[in-house]
């Protein structure tokens, strides 16, 4: 070989693999299910709603690890669907694991669980002409203690440091944090905390406990009730 041939090697082609699609989209559907953990105490249900997230993610991951093994000499990116199946696979178990944890454990003896949803009529109750559901109809009438999670809205409070009276609400998105003359009334509380019980303010869930009444409606609002909680319990 003269000082002006090449190196054989410079002839023979340059290996190229690209990295799997389905390997970076499940790291990133990995790294996103760390809200399933985020939700975990703030509701079951609505880390059941995100659950389909981390699901995804190895799903998305194992489909991109047989891809790569199938076809090594043209896919890469084993580590990616690696760490995003492992990291799915963990924020889903931690979420719904501290998720179901939490649902079992967060209401007090002797109260009943009820929530928003349950306060809305349906359909059927509508027809009747029942504005009130059956089942929380009855907890009114015998007094039974429930136990009921929701937000403090803020313009219903005048001070953000003990507070004994304030309108708990459903969510803290902007439906319940709009116009007050749009929020339905069962997607309200009014709430009365007992003698000596008080809380401060924060955006947060609230978690609260008592005995559940109708209070007259209020013209403002245009509703033929609301609902009245006299609390005992109130955690932050």
């Amino acid at each position: 070989m003269t000082q002006f041939e090449a190196p054989a090697e410079a002839d023979e082609p340059l290996e190229y693999r690209s990295v799997h699609t389905f390997a970076v989209l499940g790291l990133l559907l990995g790294l996103l299910s760390v809200v399933v953990v985020f939700m975990a105490r703030i509701s079951f249900e609505s880390t059941m709603v995100l659950a389909p997230i981390p699901i995804a993610g190895i799903i998305v991951s194992l489909i991109a690890l047989r891809g790569i093994r199938a076809t090594p000499d043209l896919y890469t990116g084993k580590p990616l669907a690696q760490a995003g199946a492992a990291l799915s696979a963990l924020f889903l178990v931690t979420g719904v694991g501290y998720a179901g944890y939490v649902y079992a454990t967060e209401v007090p003896d002797g109260y009943t669980r009820t929530s928003f949803l349950e306060m809305k009529p349906s359909e059927a109750d509508t027809v009747n002409g029942d504005i009130i559901p059956p089942e929380v109809a009855e907890f009114i009438k015998s007094g039974e203690p429930v136990f009921i999670k929701g937000y403090i809205r803020p313009d219903s409070i005048k001070f953000k440091q003990n507070l004994n009276n304030f309108l708990l609400v459903r969510d803290n998105q902007q439906c319940c944090f709009g116009d007050l003359s749009k929020v339905m009334y069962f997607d309200q509380v009014q709430v009365k905390l007992g003698t000596g019980l008080t809380t401060d303010y924060h955006s947060g869930l609230f978690r609260l406990g008592g005995k559940l009444k109708v209070a007259p409606g209020d013209p403002r609002v245009g509703t033929p009730l609301t609902y009245e909680l006299v609390a005992d319990y109130v955690k932050p």
